[in-house]
């Protein structure tokens, strides 16, 4: 995968402390990870960098929307998405991202890429299950949840002959009521 340049972070020339950098991300950085889930996206990202001298560390914070379809009508809708992440970037003798929160770049290196991590950060803050918000409070009219509401299986009536049980059960049941 190709790297894209506005978020490669060169830490070279930063003075020791914070900094901080900001990014507005749209549908076309999703098309370039081939992930085409959202059919929109307006999000805001910031990194805060804290350099130190042996190590730095990164804070994303994300807040925005994503449009999405929703699981049950197929309704698109804008569905909000905030998370945090904290990144530690150490120094070794070889690259290495295999640990949640530590990335471990070689001696030598002067620039890091961060949009793998927010991209991941994005994704995952969507939830798994996608329901329009007019489908949770009833405001939503749709054809397809007009034949759900069809097809659901309604309660059934309990008539009189259902409510009478035999006799024979009625002795039975005086011995649970008394025992207690």
């Amino acid at each position: 995968m190709k790297l894209l340049k506005e978020f490669t972070i060169q830490f070279i020339g930063l003075k020791l402390g914070k900094h901080e950098f900001e990014y507005q991300i749209g549908p076309e950085f999703f098309k370039h990870f081939e992930y085409d889930d959202f059919n929109d996206a307006n999000i805001k990202v910031k990194v805060l960098l804290e350099k130190k001298t042996t190590l730095m560390e990164l804070h994303f914070e994300i807040s925005g929307t994503v449009n999405v379809y929703c699981d049950v009508t197929n309704e698109p809708y804008d569905q909000p998405v905030q998370n945090e992440f904290d990144l530690v970037v150490k120094f070794g003798d070889e690259y290495n991202d295999e640990e949640i929160d530590l990335l471990i770049l070689p001696h030598g290196e002067y620039e890091v890429n961060i949009q793998q991590y927010i991209y991941e950060i994005i994704v995952l803050s969507v939830p798994s299950k996608r329901i329009h918000p007019g489908v949770e409070d009833g405001t939503l009219k749709s054809d397809i949840l007009d034949k759900l509401d069809e097809l659901s299986p309604k309660e059934k009536e309990i008539t009189k002959d259902q409510e009478d049980t035999d006799p024979r059960w009625n002795t039975l049941k005086k011995l649970l009521t008394d025992n207690k």
